[in-house]
């Protein structure tokens, strides 16, 4: 991309992180958060890695750059951890040197999200290598495995049907595993090692990745209010911007109104005093015209000597 190209696109302070879309079920919060805690027990010494959580990715491979993709979860490699030392309010990348995420990650939710059609192309056109769908409810009739794994080949997503999968441009695997938190069974995401070996997290570890992913809700919800609150002020200044452009324009017209009473009442007044001239000029005339009148009158009426 040039860099001119690049200068005419939004900032990512300019840009919403997310679309304020709430969940529809549990998981779609905790399995992102979960992967993302356990990616930090395992790179925990890197800081070439981010895992981004129900947020925004702005790209230019679509028709707007300012509609994102927002997946579940993503993992983008050989990009700085935090941003210049700060948090990510989004991923947009023109500020990351263009560096596609590896992984993308779709919970499937009760509300058709277009997991397995439209997000699927979108990821294919970005070019994002790793396309994940968990479907942990079998939402959609059955038709779909709980997890399917795609990986991108020659601009294609082909199924892998190993499970756990892995993936060597990661350097990790991913599949499912069932444990016993808190004496219920559930079924939850993990990363593996190349020999098909759980990286496991502890009952500790899951009630801190739940209550980042509450937090992470919470936060989505005062960013939907906040995003809220916004577009009733837009929406105000724009009724109070087309108040003023009415007022202008009444403003304008009654200016305009005056100009044309202004140019009638001079063009009057001109029409008037070239009438009063005629009307002077043709006194005049006849003036001397009586007056001519009477001398020849006069002479006529002397006698002869």
């Amino acid at each position: 991309m040039l860099k001119s190209e690049i200068q005419n696109l939004p900032s990512s302070a300019e840009l919403p992180c997310s679309d304020d879309t709430p969940v529809d079920n549990e998981e779609q919060n905790f399995i992102p958060n979960f992967l993302l805690f356990l990616l930090e027990y395992i790179w925990g010494d890197r800081q070439d890695w981010f895992f981004g959580v129900d947020m925004a990715v702005y790209h230019t491979s679509g028709e707007n750059p300012r509609i994102p993709i927002i997946p579940d979860g993503f993992l983008a490699l050989n990009v700085e951890r935090r941003k210049g030392g700060q948090s990510r309010s989004s991923y947009v990348m023109w500020e990351e040197s263009n560096v596609v995420p590896i992984l993308a990650l779709e919970v499937v939710s009760q509300t058709p999200g277009g997991e397995y059609s439209s997000k699927e192309e979108i990821y294919a056109k970005l070019g994002v290598l790793y396309y994940i769908v968990y479907n942990p409810r079998q939402f959609g009739g059955g038709r779909h495995r709980g997890l399917e794994v795609y990986k991108l080949v020659k601009g294609k997503y082909s199924w892998q049907v190993q499970e756990p999968f892995w993936m060597p441009e990661i350097g990790l695997g991913i599949g499912r595993s069932i444990r016993n938190y808190r004496g219920v069974e559930r079924e939850l995401l993990y990363w593996f090692d190349e020999q098909g070996n759980r990286y496991a997290g502890t009952e500790e570890e899951l009630d801190i990745a739940r209550q980042r992913a509450e937090r992470e809700r919470e936060r989505a919800e005062r960013e939907r209010e906040r995003a809220e609150r916004e577009r009733e002020r837009a929406e105000r200044e724009r009724e109070r911007a087309e108040t003023e452009r009415q007022r202008a324009e009444r403003e304008r017209e009654r200016a305009e109104t005056e100009q044309q009473q202004r140019e009638f009442a001079q063009q009057q007044a001109e029409t008037e005093r070239q009438q009063a001239e005629k009307e002077r000029q043709l006194r005049e005339q006849l003036q001397r015209e009586l007056e001519r009148y009477r001398q020849q009158l006069g002479d006529l009426s002397e006698p002869p000597n």
